[in-house]
């Protein structure tokens, strides 16, 4: 039997699996697997998606460069984490982007594309707990996003939403009843403002509905405090 060839096709061998190990891994982070702060060893992350180091170093700087992970030179990786003070600011800058990145979309939608953000309003209001939720309310909102045509803006939003989404599931489950009424009220509204094709009303609830979770996050100082985010 001849050798394997090396060189090129194992460094095509090697990103196929980074992309694997990557897809699996944000799966994990985004679904609160990894609390912020913890550390990813790439020996464990080998071992347990069947890789080598080489495809794991990539996945990580992959979700380094989406905002999941935080590495420092010669010493590791780690999920990311912000503190109060970093979380407001980041939703700060959500609260002026996101607006525009809205109004960009907006135009390009197509009908069946805002008849599926009213669908997921409605299977958020019958989520059966928080998880489902996040996943639906992140496919509602860059599902509202859809229609934009950028280089840069497109991917810092999602970067960001990438950022804070622990700190969007601590948000969640701050919520009384009171607050949960309201949320689901704003996505309704969002909602008919795109449909009508209303930037300018669109625009103003999307900012007030970042802008409500960034103040209920800045009273919960502990948030930002808890060691364990599951």
């Amino acid at each position: 039997m001849e050798p394997e060839p090396a060189g090129p096709v194992s460094r095509v061998r090697d990103g196929i699996t980074g992309a694997r190990v990557a897809d699996e891994l944000r799966a994990a982070i985004l679904h609160g697997a990894h609390p912020p702060g913890t550390r990813l060893r790439q020996e464990e992350l080998a071992a347990q998606y069947g890789a080598s180091r080489v495809p794991v170093r990539e996945a990580l700087r992959t979700l380094e460069s989406e905002g999941l992970i935080t590495t420092v030179a010669n010493t590791g990786a780690w999920i990311a984490r912000l503190s109060l003070e970093e979380c407001v600011e980041l939703y700060q800058v959500r609260e002026r982007i996101e607006p525009l990145l809205l109004r960009y979309s907006m135009p390009e939608l197509g009908d069946d594309q805002i008849d599926r953000l009213t669908e997921l309003v409605g299977e958020m209001e019958r989520a059966r707990d928080v998880e489902e939720f996040l996943e639906l309310d992140r496919a509602f909102h860059l599902g509202s996003y859809a229609g934009a045509r950028t280089s840069f803006l497109g991917p810092t939003v999602e970067r960001l939403w990438n950022t804070t989404q622990h700190y969007r599931r601590a948000f969640t489950r701050l919520l009384d009843l009171d607050g949960n009424r309201i949320l689901h009220d704003e996505h309704h509204m969002l909602v008919a403002a795109i449909r009508e094709r209303d930037c300018d009303d669109a625009e103003r609830v999307l900012l007030g509905h970042i802008r409500r979770t960034r103040l209920q996050l800045a009273r919960h100082s502990e948030v930002f405090e808890q060691a364990d985010f599951q």
